[in-house]
């Protein structure tokens, strides 16, 4: 009787006073602060070699070059060797190796005979192909070559066929203008010749200067038909085209991706499928906003090219967010079982407990303000009394978690008046507690997953001017939970693979 006294006392006290409530704790308006990722995809150009193959047949004329010059030795005198007396007597074969005495040596019998060398060295089709870093280039030449007013007597005609094969590796000026460093090799299978007096003449000797100005000429001229092809043009659109917000949730809540290009870099040339393919990646910073679509960045002029670094992956921060308004009905629904249940407290014995509709929002220290409408009674209904006990308790999650529970609650200190202080035994009794804990631990994991199926479809087909992304996400990273004014938020990192296709509207129109 006497431990029930103190309670019967207060409860005459708060009937006398009527209904009072406590001072709340400030609310907090902080809205999401998402973080800045860095993102990067790759972005394959390409083209067919069949059409960088047309280019060049363009550019290289059938006929690589004419030759029309006078030669003062076109061929050779003929020359003999006599020997009429020995330094020792000798017969036959011996006589090859013994000295000699009285003779003549290397006389010439027919003089050097000038000629006129006419003719030209021509092309056949301009054949590329490759595997891999190299593009291979095969060019059959042939020539045909006249020897002709030999000694002012006589005239022969000289066919010629050379292979011409070329390792072509490709590179890129820190000002995005292609290189070419060229391998080449060729030789003769059928040298320029004409028996001629009983000599076979070659004329490969004055044939290969020539041959070698042409491969000077592809060398030099294959970078600039590859600039047509993908010119730096069609670069600094897609640079120009990244500065862009793309939506990846369209509503429950509104989430946006702002993309603001940091890089462009080179990855090289690859030959796959008779395709030529310039490989790029472009790296940008990835910012979240939650609510209405941010304004596009103001785009930046086409830096000059980097070197593609360790593929890092396309990374978005996906902000979770549970509303409290959401989380409100939840408490409410578990603190109505506990009603049903009864409570007992310690020296006070059952009390009859009603909870209203609760209230839950950020406050100050990064903690959740918990207002508890409680009505008690003893079970013969007297002495009622009715009030509201504010609790603020952190919201936090283990390291890489999608669980999100509370803890430390305690009451807040601004609870000062009698007729609230009598109902803080309640709020902080084990049930109680127990039931506020439980109510407000959430597995984000299946909101994740819905949202990491939206941001998907999202960012699948996503038109950015002339090009087309597509990114696949998978790996997820979950952050620090935080207390901000529109709700309990869980940074997520997703991450994976994503590239940029060319496909202008253009085309896609026709």
């Amino acid at each position: 009787m006497k431990a029930l006294l103190p309670f019967l006392l207060a409860l005459a006290l708060l009937a006398g006073c009527g209904k009072r409530q406590a001072d709340a704790p400030p609310r907090v308006e902080e809205t999401t602060q998402v973080p800045v990722t860095v993102s990067r995809v790759t972005v394959p150009i390409s083209a067919e070699l069949s059409a960088l193959e047309k280019l060049l047949e363009r550019e290289i004329p059938p006929v690589l070059m004419a030759i029309d010059r006078q030669e003062k030795a076109c061929v050779p005198p003929e020359r003999i060797t006599v020997c009429l007396k020995h330094v020792r007597k000798c017969e036959g074969d011996a006589c090859k190796n013994v000295p000699c005495k009285v003779g003549v040596k290397h006389a010439k019998i027919t003089p050097t005979l000038s000629c006129r060398i006419v003719g030209e060295i021509r092309r056949g089709p301009i054949r590329l192909s490759g595997d891999g870093e190299l593009i291979k280039l095969h060019m059959p030449v042939s020539a045909e070559i006249a020897a002709k007013d030999v000694g002012h007597i006589v005239s022969e005609t000289a066919t010629a066929k050379a292979e011409v094969r070329a390792n072509v590796r490709l590179g890129m000026t820190p000002d995005w203008q292609p290189t070419a460093k060229v391998e080449i090799d060729y030789n003769w299978t059928k040298k320029p010749g004409i028996e001629l007096l009983g000599q076979r003449i070659t004329f490969a000797g004055k044939a290969d200067p020539q041959v070698q100005k042409i491969i000077a000429r592809i060398e030099k001229q294959l970078p600039l038909e590859i600039a047509k092809l993908q010119p730096k043009q069609r670069l600094e659109e897609l640079w120009k085209s990244g500065f862009t917000s793309l939506e990846l949730n369209r509503k429950n809540p509104p989430v946006w991706m702002r993309l603001t290009p940091q890089q462009l870099d080179y990855g090289g040339y690859h030959v796959v499928d008779g395709r030529l393919i310039l490989k790029l990646e472009l790296e940008a910073k990835a910012e979240t906003f939650v609510g209405d679509r941010p304004a596009n960045p103001t785009p930046t002029p086409l830096p000059p090219s980097g070197k593609v670094q360790p593929m890092q992956g396309f990374r978005v921060t996906a902000p979770v967010i549970a509303a409290y308004s959401e989380l409100e009905p939840v408490l409410h629904k578990a603190l109505g079982k506990l009603e049903k249940k009864g409570i007992t407290l310690p020296a006070i014995g059952p009390v009859i407990v009603r909870f209203g509709k609760p209230t839950i929002y950020a406050t100050e220290g990064g903690r959740l303000a918990l207002g508890l409408a409680i009505e008690a009674s003893k079970p013969d209904g007297n002495y009622g009394t009715k009030g509201t006990v504010w609790l603020t308790g952190t919201p936090y999650n283990e390291p890489n978690s999608p669980v999100v529970k509370v803890r430390d609650l305690v009451i807040d200190a601004s609870t000062d008046n009698a007729a609230a202080d009598l109902l803080v035994p309640l709020a902080n009794s084990p049930d109680v507690r127990l039931a506020i804990e439980e109510a407000l631990a959430q597995n984000f994991a299946k909101d994740i997953a819905k949202l990491q199926v939206k941001i998907n479809k999202a960012l699948t087909e996503k038109r950015v001017g002339d090009f087309v992304l597509n990114a696949k996400l998978g790996e997820m990273h979950y952050g620090v939970v935080q207390a901000l004014g529109q709700g309990a938020y869980l940074p997520v990192e997703v991450s994976g693979t994503g590239s940029l296709e060319l496909a202008p509207l253009s085309l896609t129109r026709k």
